[in-house]
């Protein structure tokens, strides 16, 4: 095994690291991504970043085979070779964090929560498989998976479209980066790439089949889209670039646990504001899809959808609304979606008939 190439002070080291500083930078890489690194999909910071790792993955990937095969017999470098591993481990958790950091904030949970928990547990599990960087197979298959996250929300960005085709695009982008880089290990360490070539293949086409299962059943969230605010209220107006709103006062921690509450007659407008976030030069329809609960029949029926087109690049979301007039009392939601049907977000809430005024706070966007 490539550790067995290390001193034992070099491996006392490499033991330190796993133990107390390896779970240390997983905390301060995954808020340094949230707050400062990972803001928006479109800067090129964010993205040479996941470069810089896809980059350390692969040349990390390409020097363990090289020392397992005999092919470096430098003792200066075999002495630091167990290190290399570490490197890896390090880079796809950046990587996780990243993509944790950029889908968790691109859809509802309700819908993504599949997708998402897989980044959690693969940034959480990453902390336990050093040793498994040094097998081939899963060596690969992660790697592809790394770079099939990446290029779905990359291509995008820089194409300006989204879509199904989009997707398929970014899956063959992927499929051509593995088999060169197969390609280059099958020079490097041919017995390892042979005696692994079926598994990793079925491992490949494994993962590629769950990719598009999940996104075709609208699981993965649509990246490089994201929903940056959203609200009921009861009447929005534009003045130049600023959009007034005027709403019913919550505070801030009754936004997170409850759903709003839409106090008026039945002959009120009921408002539903919403910022998505797209990347500069996209432009694409959005549809607002509004839905009533039926309590007789156990479904939510919906009784109207409205589109429209936001313009990317703004860096808190193209905004835009759609109303009802006369809305029954009841459940209400408001599916926040792509022209193919995926979910950016959605907006819950409650229609309650009241007798008198309710008292209102009027904010801008």
């Amino acid at each position: 095994m490539i550790r067995n190439y290390l001193p034992k002070d070099m491996q006392e080291l490499v033991h330190w690291y796993e133990r107390y500083i390896s779970p240390v930078s997983l905390v301060a890489g995954f808020v340094a991504d949230n707050l400062i690194l990972l803001r928006r999909v479109d800067l090129w910071r964010s993205n040479a970043l996941l470069f810089f790792y896809l980059a350390v993955c692969a040349g990390g990937i390409i020097l363990i085979n090289a020392i397992e095969a005999g092919r470096i017999r430098n003792q200066r470098i075999l002495s630091w070779a167990p290190l290399i591993p570490v490197a890896v481990q390090f880079a796809f958790g950046g990587l996780f964090s990243g993509y944790l950091s950029l889908y968790s904030r691109s859809a509802g949970l309700f819908q993504s929560w599949v997708f998402v928990l897989a980044l959690a547990f693969l940034l959480l599990g990453n902390e336990r498989f050093t040793r498994l960087y040094t097998r081939f197979s899963f060596q690969v298959s992660l790697y592809f998976t790394v770079l099939f996250s990446f290029f779905t929300f990359f291509l995008p960005v820089v194409v300006h479209q989204i879509g199904p085709v989009m997707f398929l695009v970014s899956g063959c982008f992927s499929i051509g980066t593995i088999a060169l880089l197969l390609w280059t290990l099958s020079f490097i360490a041919p017995q390892r790439e042979a005696a692994e070539r079926t598994s990793v293949a079925r491992s490949i086409a494994s993962i590629f089949i769950i990719f598009n299962i999940l996104y075709f059943s609208n699981l993965i969230p649509p990246l490089p889209l994201s929903l940056k605010d959203a609200g009921v209220y009861h009447g929005i107006s534009r003045s130049d670039s600023t959009y007034v709103l005027t709403g019913e006062p919550t505070t801030w921690y009754e936004s997170l646990i409850y759903d709003e509450t839409f106090h008026g007659g039945p002959s009120d407008t009921v408002y539903v504001f919403t910022a998505i976030f797209a990347p500069s030069g996209l432009t694409t329809p959005i549809i607002h899809e509004w839905q009533h609960y039926d309590a007789a029949r156990r479904a939510w029926v919906t009784t109207n959808t409205v589109s429209f087109s936001i313009n990317g690049g703004r860096d808190g979301g193209y905004r835009g609304y759609s109303q009802k007039y006369g809305a029954a009392a009841g459940k209400w939601r408001v599916n926040v979606l792509t022209q193919y049907g995926a979910t950016i977000g959605r907006v819950a809430f409650n229609v309650e008939y009241a007798t008198s005024t309710q008292p209102l706070v009027t904010t801008e966007e």
